[in-house]
């Protein structure tokens, strides 16, 4: 386990930048933190690490979003809004999970049942205004 603390946005994405250098084909992250927390901003930073040059914004309203033009595709999940277990079989969520690139998913906690068991689970709390405390824990069987 790594825990850091970060004391701004662009802190939190340069610690999810150099996150991403550690992540493989198949590399599955369950994202945790409150509403406000930032975890998209630290999927920016993992989408900077891959080397993906498109703009990333949150997926809560579509689910997922796919990025495809870094070293590794990313697919991006925010489950929040999620209605239940069958729509994550329509968006493709199994798919991409075993799939061939990142899998990184917002709200992780809420579909705690449907995780992969081999992941990487990363919870960000937010200490004030722009401070963070990220944990990063792998985990396996």
């Amino acid at each position: 386990m790594a825990v850091y603390t970060t004391n701004s946005e662009a802190e939190t994405q340069d610690c999810a930048r150099t996150f991403a250098k550690t992540l493989e084909q198949g590399s599955f992250v369950a994202l945790n933190g409150d509403l406000g927390a930032g975890k998209t901003a630290f999927v920016k930073g993992i989408a900077s690490g891959l080397g993906i040059s498109d703009a990333v914004v949150s997926p809560t309203y579509t689910l997922l979003r796919v990025y495809e033009s870094g070293r590794l595709p990313l697919y991006h999940y925010d489950v929040y809004r999620l209605e239940g277990e069958d729509e994550l079989a329509d968006i493709g969520f199994y798919d991409y999970a075993e799939g061939g690139g990142v899998c990184v998913c917002e709200w992780a906690e809420r579909i705690a049942e449907e995780l992969p068991i081999k992941r990487i689970d990363i919870n960000i709390e937010r200490l004030d205004e722009q401070k963070r405390k990220i944990i990063i824990e792998q985990v396996a069987e």
